[in-house]
């Protein structure tokens, strides 16, 4: 009996309409990549598990899709497949079970290419990566098991400059599709002022996993999960007033040096965000940048600056993150080169883009003319014509059989081609065909020759 065919849950087949917006996407952003002079680099879709795993957290070590290996259909092989599936299954790794695994984003394996590479690379060294990642989470909008990321990272530079290199592309990409963005900066060494404000750098990472909820859970869930990870009424009250400043980026920075004005790791951490204030101050997109000290990012190896972009206008989670990485190389025993990147998140910016209709009317254009076929030396000329066309860039098509009028126009209707060339045997003989404007109805004849040059709009 067959079987109704299905997709993966999380994953989506693509239509031509959206690989073509999709592909405005990629090259609206590959394109100021290249601006700033990032060159490319792709990874294989699969890592060793060893490579991922506690790299992203404990709630990111959990969304990681491992690969069974091979042969374990063959339990005589594995006579302790029963018991090692059961330590797979309580979260532990088994190599006899799975080595491998789906890469979760694009930033780790590109720590282990530079920590295998750095011998050959010049510094610092400028990539960009558009790949799909993988991740076990529970589908939702905006929100998919397989997804494309985009990614632009400079290595081997301690260099603030790189932070507001990045900050510009953001602003650049952004403005160039169309969408009103905050980009939303803060330092992890704030972040880490105020674990040690809270008692102790040990604190550093409850804080951050609760923090990164805010927008999810709110304050009070906030409170309640940073009392469940073991910190105290009077921490609690420290972070909670951490989290209630506001206003402008100025007012924001004078609360913080009031809260945490003692702190030399603060210091550096409102130095830096105000170096990238201070180089984007007479920009146009500076107002679009915001001071956001709520913004944690829960993922272990950030140290400095860390971004997060938001629509304006919509409801969307965040459509592009990063940050600095001054050590993520040191965890594949290549130590000292540090490094910031930032990503885009294609398929919300799509989402986006959908939502508010945003995409230029260019984008889905197709075959723009259609050859009809009315016979078989009429239909050899209309191919060559029609080949002639192509190679001066104009999309064409001819219809694949001789059939009626009626058909070949209900063809190009259901494609949108906006233009017809008919041939018949009277217009073969003369050396001339009819071009139609399927749009506006308005017809026009002229010679073989003429249709070389002719404007199709």
């Amino acid at each position: 009996m067959s079987t109704k065919p299905g997709l993966p849950q999380g994953t989506r087949d693509f239509s031509a309409a959206t690989v073509l917006k999709r592909n405005f996407i990629f090259n609206t952003i590959r394109n100021v990549f290249e601006l700033y002079g990032f060159q490319p680099l792709e990874t294989p879709a699969m890592e060793n598990l060893e490579t991922l795993m506690g790299k992203y957290g404990e709630e990111g070590d959990k969304l990681i899709f491992r690969i069974l290996n091979n042969g374990l259909d063959n339990a005589a092989k594995h006579p302790q497949l029963r018991e090692d599936f059961e330590k797979v299954l309580e979260g532990k790794n088994v190599k006899g079970i799975t080595e491998r695994a789906l890469r979760y984003d694009l930033t780790i394996p590109f720590a282990r290419y530079v920590a295998m590479n750095h011998g050959q690379l010049t510094f610092p060294f400028k990539r960009y990566q558009i790949q799909p990642v993988w991740r076990a989470d529970r589908p939702q909008k905006g929100r998919y098991r397989e997804f494309y990321q985009c990614d632009a990272d400079v290595v081997g530079s301690y260099s603030l400059l790189n932070e507001v290199e990045l900050t510009n592309i953001y602003a650049t990409v952004f403005q160039q599709l169309g969408i009103d963005v905050e980009i939303r900066i803060n330092s992890r060494k704030i972040l880490a002022a105020l674990a040690e404000q809270c008692g102790g750098a040990e604190h550093m990472t409850n804080i951050t996993i609760a923090i990164d909820k805010l927008d999810k859970i709110g304050i009070d869930k906030v409170k309640e999960e940073l009392s469940q990870r073991g910190l105290s009424n009077e921490q609690i009250a420290i972070i909670e007033q951490y989290l209630g400043i506001n206003g402008t980026n100025a007012e924001k920075l004078r609360q913080l040096k009031q809260l945490l004005g003692n702190n030399t790791t603060a210091q550096k951490g409102w130095e830096e965000i105000e170096f990238i204030l201070n180089y984007t101050s007479s920009l146009q997109e500076a107002s679009s940048i915001v001071v956001d000290f709520t913004l944690a990012r829960g993922l272990n190896y950030y140290t400095g600056i860390i971004f997060e972009i938001k629509a304006k206008n919509v409801q969307m989670g965040s459509i592009g993150g990063g940050g600095r990485y001054d050590d993520l190389t040191g965890l594949f025993g290549v130590p000292n080169i540090p490094g910031v990147g930032i990503s885009f998140g294609v398929d919300r910016i799509y989402d986006v883009m959908e939502e508010l209709k945003l995409f230029p009317a260019e984008v889905q254009s197709g075959t723009k003319v259609l050859f009809f076929n009315l016979g078989t030396a009429e239909c050899q000329t209309a191919f060559s014509l029609m080949q002639q066309l192509r190679s001066k860039g104009i999309r064409c098509e001819i219809y694949h059989e001789q059939t009626k009028f009626d058909k070949q126009f209900k063809y190009a209707d259901k494609k949108q081609i906006p233009y017809a060339v008919i041939i018949g045997s009277k217009e073969l003989e003369e050396k001339v065909c009819n071009i139609k404007n399927l749009v506006s109805g308005e017809q026009q004849q002229v010679s073989f020759h003429e249709l070389m040059n002719y404007q199709f709009i």
